[in-house]
């Protein structure tokens, strides 16, 4: 499965099937994140067989049932760290889509103090990615028409188009979509309204535009 198609697959799920992740894949996946943490700067960790954290009354309030296997997403501090933590963390979850799992984004439906994980001095834990097996394959959400996030006419070229159409298949937090892409000679600039989650979700939708460029390279301004 190519990223395109990953993208295009990608829907999120809450529910999961009672079946443990195949030690192969727990492998992959470790060897994922830590090439993640590495060109990141994040300390990314991933959690297997520990359903407490989905445990949680905000758990079930999110709709979230068997879920014993997500990815940590943490960080130190800094001002780029939330949308750090978006593209990095889509990176894991369209690979995640590639090995055949199902995945989910998650900002507070779970009980953080609950993850086992460790967080040093000056980090913190943005957001947690749900995954594995789903009862279903999710369902594709609305997007917002096209122009209301890029200007897409006159001389845009059209590696900019593709990639404003794989951010628009992005998951954003209540499915907000804040973000906004403008081109010009010099490169494309992504920037956001104030929202929940709203710089996750910019990390997350540049990372989908770069994948809809490819192979045209994207400089970001």
């Amino acid at each position: 499965m190519e990223l395109l198609e990953a993208i295009e697959r990608r829907h999120s799920v809450r529910q999961y099937l009672a079946r443990p992740l195949e030690a192969d894949l727990k492998n992959r996946l470790d060897e994922m994140i830590d090439e993640c943490n590495d060109l990141s700067g994040l300390h990314i960790q991933p959690v297997y067989d520990e359903p407490t954290a989905f445990r949680s009354p905000m758990a079930r309030y999110g709709r979230f049932e068997q879920v014993s296997n997500y990815i940590v997403l943490a960080g130190e501090r800094a001002e780029d760290l939330d949308e750090r933590c978006g593209y990095w963390g889509e990176r894991i979850v369209l690979q995640a889509q590639q090995m055949g799992l199902n995945t989910c984004w998650v900002g507070m439906s779970y009980a953080k103090r609950a993850v086992p994980v460790e967080v040093a001095a000056g980090e913190k834990i943005v957001a947690v990615i749900a995954l594995g097996y789903g009862r279903t394959q999710g369902v594709a959400h609305k997007s917002r028409p096209i122009e209301k996030i890029a200007d897409i006419g006159g001389d845009r070229p059209e590696w900019f188009r593709r990639g404003v159409e794989a951010a628009l298949l992005a998951p954003t937090a209540m499915n907000q979509q804040k973000f906004r892409f403008e081109y010009s000679a010099e490169g494309v600039r992504a920037t956001t309204r104030w929202g929940f989650y709203s710089k996750v979700d910019l990390g997350i939708a540049k990372y989908h535009f770069e994948i809809g460029a490819a192979p045209h390279p994207v400089r970001w301004l």
